[in-house]
């Protein structure tokens, strides 16, 4: 029998943070998935150089490292700001930090700012985190090992091959190859480390429960989802961030599928369909905040959906690391199911499977046996009762991340109650056959099931063998939910906060501005060369704030949220009292948040933006 509506120990999904090819943040990603938003694009030329790499109609060729038949994927871009301030970080560690540890961080912050912000946490002791990141090599990584090795390596072939070169010659080139890469960093390497992921978010949001980095591959933010539901329910945690981060699009990676022949040799994804030839890799971050399910009710939180089970296993022995198993995947979908205490053959129970759907021929026709084992065929002429799809048609595989993306597409289809549609199954699979399942090709009405709810089940396979499933059920309608309607939302990408922006012609006058206008917000003063931001001028950010000034230095920051900048134009120099000019920092009107090119080729490092009014920041990669 069939346990119907949630248990009071099943992990709620309460708050979303979001960045995905195409949308940033819950609203924008589920206009993407239902209004059908196909957003693959060809490789930005900054990721890696076509011109260098791209070999179109090569995949029936040998494999050679450095040429790829794939140029198209799903890539972030101008969504990937990062506004390092707000989280107590120097802006000059940014540039020498791998991304997804920084973009990890955001869409922890923002699922709490989801949830109703920061205000709604519990005992900030009994919060953990639990965020998966693949180990590949990022770009900042490889910045790195260019200058460690590469330049050495070079150093050597040149004395083998042009021994007409002195020794200072050769060094002189070393030298300039490593200053290309931009200034060294070591206040950086905290950055660089990967099981740092989660303890950044724990450290700067100040979270005192259990967090760690895990990594299982494409099946890594099911994994992550199956740990923090764990935490929950043994007591051990109130709140759980629970997500995933991938945003590796170096060369090197390109490399590594290429030589696989894991990517599309047309270069479309198309899971499901006959004509399925491959997977476009592509990159993003998502996160929720995960409750009791009981806690959320008591709090009147907005519930998502709630997990009902997970299921983890492995294939055990198989052809080999990339081959699909059917029987480990079958293990994993029957171990979620009994978690749940559902029945997954139920006629009508279950409305909506949003599948791995790699887009690999091998990989579709494994899932589509697995569903059909686990869920059972369709009953003689019936109609195919579960809807099926995948948000990969959308956005490409965003790796370590893609779990998560097709868990938050399955809980915020069960939150607007809309099936939403797949993409790209012009000719469907042959394997729809033996399962309950339809491709679905339009967004529609969710009916609810028997009992009167509405059930989603999530798949997560990963490379190498090890599968998780998950099922997620709607909460009961008629919730009185108690979010605050201000307040609790933190400030987006492209938004403004509240800041006093003054300018003056001088470090004293500066001053005295400040202390007239320390009981307001808004711009004063006229244009000069020394400038000053407070974000969110509270009277202790205005007491730092003038201490800043009057030291008469550049301030490089307390580690604080909202430190003040003083900007004088200018040569880089420091104020030796007086109106002596200091380093640029910031303009008025400043957009205080920084683009992140997360796999930009190796090249200068940071520069500060030019001041100009109203200009959105950017530190490249």
């Amino acid at each position: 029998m069939s346990a119907r509506g949630p248990r009071p120990d099943d992990a709620a999904i309460v708050g979303i943070g979001a960045i995905f090819p195409g949308a940033a943040g819950p609203d924008a990603l589920w206009r993407l998935v239902e209004s059908g938003v196909d957003a693959i694009t060809d490789v930005p030329p900054h990721r890696w150089d076509p011109a260098l790499h791209y070999a179109p109609g090569t995949a029936g060729e040998p494999a050679r490292g450095d040429r790829f038949y794939c140029r198209r994927g799903g890539f972030v871009d101008d969504l990937a700001t990062f506004d390092p301030v707000r989280f107590g970080i120097m802006p000059a560690v940014v540039a020498g930090a791998e991304p997804d540890q920084l973009l990890a961080l955001r869409a922890a912050a923002e699922a709490i700012a989801d949830a109703g912000g920061e205000a709604r946490l519990p005992d900030r002791s009994r919060v953990g985190v639990v965020f998966g990141r693949g180990g590949y090599m990022g770009v900042a990584t490889a910045r790195l090992d260019q200058r460690v090795r590469t330049a050495h390596q070079l150093a050597s072939l040149l004395v083998e091959l042009a021994p007409e070169l002195d020794r200072d010659r050769v060094a002189a080139i070393r030298e300039a190859f490593q200053a290309s890469l931009g200034p060294e960093q070591p206040e950086a390497s905290i950055g660089l480390v990967p099981s740092f992921t989660a303890s950044r978010i724990a450290n700067r949001l100040d979270l005192g429960g259990p967090a760690y980095t895990l990594d299982a591959a494409c099946a890594t933010s099911l994994l992550a989802l199956d740990q923090a539901a764990a935490e929950l329910r043994s007591g051990r945690c109130d709140a759980v961030i629970a997500g995933a981060a991938h945003h590796c699009h170096i060369a090197t990676l390109w490399s590594v599928f290429t030589q696989l022949r894991a990517l599309s040799a047309s270069e479309h994804i198309r899971p499901f369909d006959r004509a399925a030839d491959g997977t476009l890799i592509a990159e993003g971050t998502g996160a929720v905040l995960l409750k009791r399910f009981a806690d959320a009710e008591r709090d009147g939180d907005r519930v998502y959906a709630v997990v009902r089970g997970v299921g983890v296993s492995s294939d055990g022995r198989a052809a080999s690391l990339l081959s699909p198993l059917v029987e480990g995947q079958v293990r994993a979908l029957e171990q979620a199911w009994r978690a749940a205490g559902l029945d997954p053959t139920e006629p009508g129970l279950l409305g909506l499977v949003e599948a791995h759907g790699t887009g690999t021929p091998v990989g579709d026709e494994a899932e589509l046996v697995t569903l059909g084992e686990v869920f059972g065929p369709r009953v003689g002429n019936g109609p195919a009762d579960v809807a099926l799809g995948t948000i990969k048609s959308n956005i490409g595989h965003t790796m370590q991340a893609s779990g998560m993306a097709g868990l938050l597409k399955a809980a915020l289809a069960l939150h607007h109650r809309t099936l939403p549609p797949t993409l790209h199954v012009d000719d469907p699979h042959p394997g729809f056959a033996g399962t309950r399942m339809r491709p679905q090709g339009r967004a529609e009405a969710w009916p609810v099931n028997p009992a009167g709810g509405r059930l989603a089940a999530v798949d997560a396979f990963g490379f190498g063998g090890v599968n998780a499933h998950a099922v997620l059920e709607q909460p009961p309608a008629g919730r009185p939910v108690a979010l605050p309607t201000g307040g609790g939302r933190s400030v987006g990408a492209g938004e403004l906060p509240d800041v006093l922006t003054l300018a003056a012609d001088s470090v004293p006058e500066l001053l005295r501005l400040l202390a007239d206008r320390a009981d307001a917000s808004g711009s004063g003063g006229p244009a000069g060369p020394c400038r000053l931001a407070v974000a969110d001028p509270t009277p202790k950010r205005l007491a730092l704030a003038a201490r800043a000034v009057e030291r008469g230095l550049p301030w490089r920051g307390r580690a604080e949220i909202g430190s003040p900048r003083v900007r004088c134009s200018g040569r880089t120099r420091r104020i030796r009292g007086g109106s002596r000019s200091c380093s640029p920092v910031w303009s008025r009107r400043y957009r205080r948040a920084w683009t992140i090119w997360p796999m930009r080729a190796a090249g200068p490092g940071p520069r500060p933006p030019a001041p100009r009014t109203s200009s959105a920041g950017r530190w490249t990669r």
